[in-house]
């Protein structure tokens, strides 16, 4: 695919995210092709503390291609860039320096609201799955949490 600038395209249709910190627009390339930009607000760096000791800064990228990996289609494009805003709109609200582990828990909360399914497959990824008894309690303790959230 051959690279345009941005003045070379068209726009043919431009949403705001639902939580309004994005927007998406289609474009069509010269050459007919479409493809998709999100503008997003700049936010202040997140530095993220591995498990091993390392750090690096906070990739939407990176975690967008996990989600995507864990979840397939159980949620939309547009769910996981909401997903994806509320995770570091909350990290940003406690600190800038955060472990990989407060990131996937955040998922987690996020994806629990979205869709069970795709919950339980981001956290038989998350917390490393093993055995059908890992399975069982983790469904076990979503179940509790939909009771809990009716009453």
């Amino acid at each position: 695919m051959e690279e345009y600038t941005i003045d070379e395209t068209k726009v043919l249709e431009s949403r705001t995210s639902s939580d309004g910190q994005s927007i998406r627009r289609r474009r069509l390339a010269p050459d007919g092709t479409r493809f998709t930009t999100y503008e997003r607000i700049e936010k202040p760096q997140i530095i993220v503390l591995k498990s091993h000791g390392g750090k690096e800064y906070f990739d939407r990228s990176k975690l967008q291609n996990s989600i995507i990996k864990s979840v397939g289609k159980f949620v939309s494009d547009m769910q996981i860039e909401e997903i994806i805003n509320r995770v570091e709109d909350n990290l940003l609200r406690k600190e800038t320096k955060v472990s990989s582990h407060q990131i996937g828990e955040e998922v987690l909360s996020a994806l629990f609201d979205i869709n069970k399914v795709a919950y339980i497959r981001f956290a038989s990824v998350f917390h490393e799955f093993e055995t059908i008894d890992d399975f069982e309690e983790i469904l076990a303790q979503s179940k509790k949490e939909e009771e809990k959230n009716k009453q």
